[in-house]
């Protein structure tokens, strides 16, 4: 009977010093605004893959146009420069970014979109991204990167351990939009 009484006597001491429910919803009001989200490293991927192509000894092949070439593994960082600059991740964007996560049932993948919050810096080239992974598989599938710079669009499609294609969009001499070059590389044979 007595550790009975005693262990009533504990519960009603705890009860007493734990925490309002109003001091917890002020506590988790001051932390909320420092948590920020994680983007996605984007460029780290693709350095990645990079680095995997490398390592497999895989000499990737280059079309543009009826044009092909192999491409050395040692340039194929050379060739993806435009888009490994600036880099994508949380720390140097998240003040000009917003990104969106949803499932997308569409073309069955998790999407995750960044958009700019509001008018960007003439500095920051980065119009747009989307990270598709695979939900079931938990993979990235695809990126897709948009950047402007002097009237010119470039686009990059990243399709994971396959292939990627840049196209370049300009104005023509009427100022019609038109796609003045497409590349493909590929190193899935």
């Amino acid at each position: 009977m007595k550790s009975y009484f005693i262990l009533i006597i504990f519960s009603v001491l705890i009860a007493c010093q734990s925490p309002k429910p109003k001091q917890v919803a002020e506590v988790q009001n001051t932390i909320a605004p420092v948590i920020e989200k994680d983007y996605f490293p984007v460029t780290n991927y693709i350095r990645g893959q990079i680095n995997e192509i490398r390592t497999s000894g895989i000499n990737p092949i280059k079309i543009t146009g009826a044009d092909s070439v192999w491409i050395k593994v040692e340039d194929l960082e050379k060739e993806m420069v435009d888009f490994l600059h600036p880099e994508i991740d949380t720390s140097n964007l998240i003040p000009f970014f917003s990104e969106a996560r949803f499932l997308d049932q569409t073309v069955d993948a998790y999407t995750f979109t960044y958009e700019p919050k509001g008018i960007l810096p003439d500095s920051i080239s980065l119009r747009h991204w989307d990270v598709y992974i695979d939900p079931k598989k938990n993979i990235v599938r695809r990126i897709y990167i948009v950047k402007e710079e002097h009237a010119i669009t470039r686009q990059l499609t990243w399709q994971s351990n396959k292939w990627c294609k840049v196209v370049t969009i300009g104005n023509d001499k009427d100022g019609n939009q038109k796609v003045l070059k497409e590349t493909l590389i590929t190193w899935d044979f």
